[in-house]
């Protein structure tokens, strides 16, 4: 059974929200009214595990099943 593709992005942190949730903006990615897409994004389990703190103004690499979702998984911080 082949797998679907995982999309990685690069994107932004704008907001820290409870339960380790952040609304990332998508830096290459625009919306259809021509703005920057915002997803909301979860840390990923090795961020957690190594306990890897990311604050509003990061960049970071979220992964999304397809790329129009508005769901992600914060996989790595630049």
């Amino acid at each position: 059974m082949p797998r679907n593709p995982i999309f990685t992005v690069e994107g932004l942190i704008d907001e820290a929200l409870p339960g380790l949730l952040f609304r990332v903006t998508l830096l290459k990615e625009k919306g259809s009214d021509g703005n920057p897409r915002k997803v909301l994004a979860h840390m990923g389990g090795k961020m957690k595990l190594h306990k890897i703190r990311v604050i509003p103004g990061d960049r970071v690499l979220v992964e999304m099943p397809n790329i129009e979702d508005r769901r992600g998984r914060i996989v790595r911080r630049l």
